[in-house]
């Protein structure tokens, strides 16, 4: 049973901006600081960035502080990513899971592409 989406993925130009979503059909989001990570080809999946279950507290990897932005509402069982001023590097496809992740939960995630 697929629990969580996540979509707003695409093609985009180098200094582009993207605004990922991830929507939970379960209980996920309950009280549990949700996260986004992100798997480039060839590489390790990586953490991107956490948000706590009030939104009050948010972390990020070095690499996207001052570009990327993690939001959430809760109401809505959903967590948004908008990402700015993205670069080559950014290419990944990006998924949405607890913080820790839960195992069961990865999805099949959003590619983003960033040209140059």
């Amino acid at each position: 049973q697929v629990q969580l989406v996540e979509s707003g993925g695409g093609l985009v130009q180098a200094g582009g901006s993207l605004r990922l979503s991830c929507v939970d059909s379960g209980r996920t989001f309950d009280y549990n600081t949700m996260a986004w990570f992100r798997q480039a080809p060839g590489k390790e999946r990586e953490f991107v960035a956490h948000i706590s279950w009030s939104g009050v507290t948010t972390a990020y990897a070095d690499s996207v502080k001052g570009r990327f932005t993690i939001s959430r509402n809760n109401a809505e069982n959903s967590m948004y990513l908008q990402m700015n001023n993205l670069k080559p590097d950014d290419t990944a496809v990006y998924y949405c899971n607890t913080r820790p992740p839960t195992e069961r939960l990865w999805g099949q995630g959003t590619q983003v592409t960033v040209s140059s």
